[in-house]
Formats: structure tokens, C-alpha cells, sequence
């Protein structure tokens, strides 16, 4: 062995070392995290745990179409980390984000308290979903054609497997809103969209909606509904075939999605710079 490395130049054996550490720098496990478009979900269709949005003790009807809520999937936050070899990857395609880890998971916080954190975040999303629907419901009853106190007796629940976070609050209370009418509300259309809501109806920012963008457009939607907030993060990124319509309040958000089942949503506002 000492004869080969004696008989090779200084810069052959340079270079070799180099090699082996560029091997070992990137099967070395990174800092870093990278987010890609997630798994998107019909709120008013099922999941291996049952129906999405299930009431119980009141009728319930059929939509034609489908509200997706939309997703990001992180890899690197959880239990496995990433190599450096992966986050170059990332790095080089354009349609992933490359973020710090502690950008996405505070420092000190283990595996097990982010998917709490995660699991906490949806459930009050689903909490305050159904609260911002029994305000609406309240106020519009006529127009809805339902009880004011429809929900009152109802059992609500909601399962989405795997999926954690707040950001699903606005299209789980519109779900919930159609599934209480026998409107057709979304008229055959695949309408994504995403946002928090509070009891007020108030439809709140959220995080990489660029990235949500490119999953509702891979799933078939053809129109988007996003945060006022957000619009910043949209102008210039929306996927060709999507059309962004920006909503601020679940007012705007319930007027949009049945402009858009009845054709007429040429005329909603877009976000703009």
C-alpha cells in the first residue's frame, strides 16, 4: 500500500483526498431542511379514518366538486435528518425550499414536542373552524336556507390523517358550511385554498404558500383561495392553469367559492403587488 501512494504525485493524492472528503461531507447529516409541495386533501371526501368532515344529528348534502386544503411536507424536522447530499438536491430544484432547521423547528424543541405542537395546531384549527362556522351560519341563515342554531345538536368531527398545522382552518369551515346546504356550492369545480380562521371569520397568513400553490396545481385545481396577508408570496408565483382569488375574511372566502361553482369568477379580485 505504501509503494501506491508513493509512487502517485502530490497533487493525485491531493485530489483523492479530496474526493473522499467530499464523499463523507455529504453522506454527513445536515442542518438543514427542505420543504416540498405536500399531499393535498378534499375536505368534503374521506380518509382511511372516515369521512374528513363527519356531523352527526343534522342532514348533510353532497357537493359536485371538491375543497382541497393544501399541504407543505418537510423532511429533516422529524427523527430523520437529512444528509447534505439531499439538501443539494434541494438546492437545485426549483419547485423545493431549503430552510435552517431551527427556521422550522425552534432550538431546543425535540421531535416529540414539534409533532405535539403540530397536532395541537390542527386540532384548534378544527375548533375555531367550527366556531367561525356556527357565527356564519347565524348571520346568513336565510340565505343558507338552514336553522340559525343547525349546529347547536350537531356532532362534528374531523380526521385528516398525518396531516398537522393550523393552516387548513379556513377550508374545513367552508367544507363544513357546504356540507350544512343543499347549494352546490363549488359546482363540479376542484377549488384548493388555505388560511387560518378565527371565531370572527378573520382568514389569517400562513407559511409556504408558494409551495402550496405548485400541490393544489399537481392535484388538479384550477382555482386558488389565499390569504390577503399572503399576497406578497403570490404575485409572480402562481402555477400556470391556477388563478388565485384573495380572500380576508370567510365572507369573502364563502362569496368566492360560489361565484366560482356558478362561473362567475372572472371577476374576483386577484392578489396583487
Amino acid at each position: 500500500m505504501s509503494r501506491y501512494f508513493a509512487a502517485r504525485s502530490a497533487r493525485y493524492l491531493a485530489g483523492a483526498a479530496a474526493v473522499v472528503l467530499s464523499v463523507v461531507v455529504l453522506v454527513t447529516p445536515s442542518a438543514y431542511v427542505i420543504e416540498m409541495p405536500g399531499p393535498t386533501q378534499d375536505v368534503l371526501g374521506t380518509v382511511d379514518s372516515g369521512t374528513v368532515i363527519d356531523v352527526e344529528g343534522v342532514d348533510t348534502y353532497e357537493d359536485s366538486g371538491e375543497l382541497l386544503l393544501v399541504t407543505v411536507s418537510a423532511m429533516g424536522v422529524s427523527r430523520y435528518p437529512l444528509t447534505n447530499a439531499q439538501v443539494l438536491w434541494g438546492w437545485l430544484d426549483p419547485q423545493i425550499t431549503v430552510l435552517p432547521r431551527e427556521a422550522v423547528v425552534p432550538v431546543g424543541m425535540t421531535d416529540e414536542e414539534y409533532e405535539e405542537k403540530n397536532a395541537e395546531s390542527m386540532s384548534s384549527s378544527q375548533d375555531a373552524a367550527v366556531a367561525a362556522a356556527k357565527t356564519y351560519i347565524a348571520a346568513h341563515a336565510d340565505e343558507l336556507g338552514v336553522s340559525p342554531d343547525v349546529l347547536d345538536d350537531a356532532t362534528i368531527t374531523m380526521h385528516v390523517d398525518d396531516i398537522g398545522g393550523p393552516s387548513a382552518g379556513m377550508m374545513y369551515t367552508l367544507g363544513l358550511i357546504s356540507k350544512l346546504t343543499e347549494a352546490d356550492e363549488a359546482g363540479g369545480e376542484i377549488i384548493a385554498g388555505t388560511g387560518t380562521i378565527d371565531e370572527s371569520g378573520e382568514v389569517g397568513s400562513i407559511g409556504g404558500i408558494r409551495l402550496k400553490m405548485l400541490g393544489a396545481k399537481r392535484d388538479g385545481a384550477t382555482w386558488f383561495l389565499a390569504p390577503e396577508a399572503n399576497c406578497g408570496s403570490v404575485v409572480g408565483h402562481v402555477p400556470d392553469g391556477l388563478r388565485d382569488v384573495k380572500v380576508s375574511t370567510l365572507e369573502e372566502a364563502y362569496a368566492a367559492l360560489v361565484a366560482i361553482g356558478n362561473g362567475e369568477g372572472d371577476d374576483l379580485p386577484h392578489c396583487t403587488a
